[in-house]
């Protein structure tokens, strides 16, 4: 018997399944520390930290948030057996949804100029490309 997808807040049990995933979805990078990203999160609008969960699998994420200006989403994700199915367009709508609830006009995200695969993806979520330089500076 199949279960219906489920998105739900994180909690804390599901924390080594995330990490998993996001080493499966090759979100890690050197400088990136899940543990360290998933701790921050957990201190700060924790309730924006959605896990989709498929028959009891942790399938995919997606840490949203909101500075009083704008949205972003980060760790968004589906593992690589779950894709295809609409899936993180639910995870992206899901955050949206809530992030619009909070009074967020407009949502950013970022992405690495080496995954050119999921620009495709995002522009026919909604997101369009916008002339802007992201700079970062590591505190």
């Amino acid at each position: 018997m199949q279960v219906s997808p489920l998105i739900t807040v994180f909690q804390e049990k599901q924390r080594p399944d995330v990490i998993k995933l996001w080493e499966t979805c090759g979100l890690l990078f050197p400088g990136n520390d899940p543990v360290y990203d998933i701790d921050l999160k957990m201190n700060f609008q924790p309730d924006l930290f959605f896990i989709l969960v498929i028959d009891g699998i942790t399938a995919g994420s997606v840490m949203a948030g909101f500075d009083g200006h704008r949205g972003w989403l980060n760790y968004l994700c589906v593992h690589p057996d779950f894709r295809n199915r609409g899936y993180g367009r639910a995870l992206i709508s899901h955050a949206v949804q809530k992030l619009k609830e909070s009074g967020c006009p407009k949502v950013n995200l970022q992405i690495r100029t080496s995954n050119t695969g999921v620009m495709e993806f995002y522009k026919k979520a909604g997101f369009y490309p916008h002339d802007v330089v992201c700079m970062q500076m590591k505190i």
